[in-house]
């Protein structure tokens, strides 16, 4: 892997040269690291010019990064295991039936229940549980969510066409040029008040369709702590999935 020296640090990057591309574009991704994207004709001492000058913004970048709680290890989806929603963590009770029965899921006195057959191994029980635990949570929090657009409807005087839960893994929400407004399911494992940042931030591009001054100061009138929401979510978000 290509690499340059800046300070002290030696920062490792990934290179692509691109026919389309007019300019050198430079990325900073938590799990991808730094990545080139360059037209064929720049030479390696120009390349080497652009990264040194870029080099403060990318070690800003990796200081931010730092900061990020790392992703928890795969869920192994056994008796007493602890699974969030709104917040709070739910343990898991696995039972086991002798019959060749359809996995099923439900969250019953204060904690998830799944009956499966004795027959599975614990090896095939990731592909069997996180489906059923991702539909629970697109279906619950559906609801969920619903509730909280109707807190938030006249308070902004806005409302999208459509409001969804989805599976996205790149982004938490977004807003289509149709109003409609999808949520990644994984916001529901999170602190209310960060489904709710994630909610409002949505529906304030239904009045202002950008990150404009004007935006956020928006979002700040509805959530005037929006800020600290927002930074739980950069640091945490890694956390919440299955």
């Amino acid at each position: 892997m290509p690499e340059f020296q800046y300070g002290n640090t030696t920062i490792e990057y990934t290179l692509e040269h691109n026919s389309e591309a007019k300019n050198i574009l430079i990325t900073v991704d938590w799990i991808d690291g730094v990545k080139i994207v360059s037209p064929p004709a720049i030479d390696s001492s120009s390349l080497q010019d652009v990264l040194h000058k870029k080099a403060p913004w990318i070690m800003s970048k990796w200081y931010e990064f730092e900061e990020i709680t790392m992703p928890a290890k795969p869920k192994e989806y056994v008796s007493g295991e602890k699974f969030l929603y709104i917040g709070r963590s739910y343990r898991l009770k696995v039972e086991k039936e002798n019959a060749d029965i359809t996995p099923t899921l439900m969250f019953q006195q204060g904690r998830f229940k799944v009956s499966i057959s004795s027959k599975l191994s614990n090896d095939e029980l990731p592909a069997i549980f996180r489906p059923l635990f991702m539909n629970w949570y697109m279906q619950h929090g559906q609801v969920k969510l619903n509730e909280r657009l109707q807190l938030y409807v006249p308070k902004m005087g806005v409302s999208p066409s459509k409001l969804q839960l989805k599976d996205q893994k790149m982004r938490w929400g977004s807003c289509a040029a149709d109003k409609s407004i999808y949520i990644n399911w994984r916001i529901m494992m999170a602190p209310m008040k960060v489904i709710d940042y994630v909610l409002v931030h949505e529906m304030g591009h239904l009045k202002y369709p950008n990150h404009s001054a004007d935006f956020w100061q928006f979002v700040r009138s509805i959530l005037p702590d929006y800020d600290e929401r927002k930074e739980w979510l950069r640091i945490h978000g890694p956390t919440l999935t299955l």
